[in-house]
C-alpha cells in the first residue's frame, strides 16, 4: 500500500458532525473520536485538547468530556492530573482487537455454518454476486456497505445475539480506512476471493472450514490495516 494512498487521513482529522444526530450527540461524539484514535489518527501518548476536539466537531466541551470519560473505560485514553488526556491506543492494542475480532467473528461463521437457513443461504449468495459487481465497477464506498451487510447477515444466520454484541467493541476500522484499502485493486480482489470462500463454508454447512477461512481473512485485512495505520510489516 502506498502511502501517499491516504490523503483522507492527512487533512482534517474529524469531520463536523451531521445536524441530525444532535438528539444522541454524546454517542455519536463517542463513535466519532473512537473512530478517529482505532484509525491512528492520534498518535500513542499523544495529548488531546477539549476545545479543539469541540471545535473540530462544532459542539460544546460538555459532550467531549463525557465521551473521554468513556473512552478512558474503555482503555483508549487515560485522564493524567495536570497533563491532561493522553491517547493509549498503540499497534499492540490493535493486534490484540485484530484477534479478538477474529475469534468471535471465526466462531459466529462456524456456528452460522450450522444454522443458516435457505433463505438466509440464498442472501448471503446475492451479496457474494453484488460484491463481485461492485469489485469489478472498483467501487470502495459500495463495497464498504456489502462488506458491512455480509458479516451484518452472516451475524443472523448465526442467531449468535451475545458474540454479536461482544464483536461491537472490536470494530477497528472507520470509513476512510475501508476507503483506502478498497480503492487497491489487488486488496479487492483478494478481499473477494475471501468473501466467497467464507459464503461458500456456511452454505454448504462445512462449519469447520468457515471458522478457519473466517479467522484467516480477519487476520488478514488486520494486517493490512496495521500497515496502513502504523506502518507495521510484521505478522501477527
Amino acid at each position: 500500500m502506498q502511502k501517499d494512498a491516504l490523503p483522507a487521513l492527512r487533512g482534517e482529522r474529524i469531520e463536523k458532525l451531521d445536524p441530525r444526530f444532535l438528539t444522541t450527540l454524546r454517542d455519536h461524539v463517542h463513535r466519532t473520536l473512537r473512530a478517529a484514535i482505532l484509525s491512528g489518527r492520534f498518535g500513542a501518548n499523544e495529548r488531546v485538547n477539549e476545545r479543539q476536539l469541540a471545535d473540530q466537531l462544532g459542539v460544546s466541551t460538555t459532550p467531549i468530556k463525557e465521551a473521554l470519560r468513556q473512552l478512558e473505560t474503555e482503555g483508549l485514553v487515560e485522564a493524567l492530573p495536570r497533563r491532561g488526556v493522553l491517547i493509549r491506543f498503540n499497534s499492540g492494542w490493535a493486534e490484540e482487537m485484530i484477534l479478538a475480532r477474529a475469534a468471535l467473528e471465526s466462531m459466529i461463521a462456524h456456528l452460522a455454518a450450522k444454522r443458516i437457513s435457505k433463505t438466509e443461504a440464498d442472501t448471503l449468495e446475492a451479496i457474494v454476486v453484488q460484491m463481485k459487481t461492485a469489485t469489478a465497477a472498483g467501487s470502495p464506498d459500495e463495497l464498504i456497505a456489502l462488506n458491512e451487510t455480509f458479516h451484518d447477515q452472516i451475524h443472523v444466520s448465526s442467531r449468535c445475539a451475545y458474540l454479536a454484541r461482544m464483536i461491537e467493541r472490536q470494530q477497528f476500522y472507520d470509513a476512510s480506512i475501508r476507503r483506502v484499502i478498497h480503492s487497491d485493486p489487488q486488496e479487492r480482489d483478494k478481499a473477494l476471493s475471501e468473501h466467497a470462500a467464507i459464503a461458500a463454508a456456511i452454505i454448504s454447512g462445512n462449519s469447520d472450514k468457515a471458522e478457519r477461512v473466517m479467522r484467516d481473512h480477519v487476520v488478514r485485512s488486520g494486517e493490512t490495516y496495521l500497515k496502513i495505520v502504523f506502518e507495521k510489516n510484521e505478522d501477527i
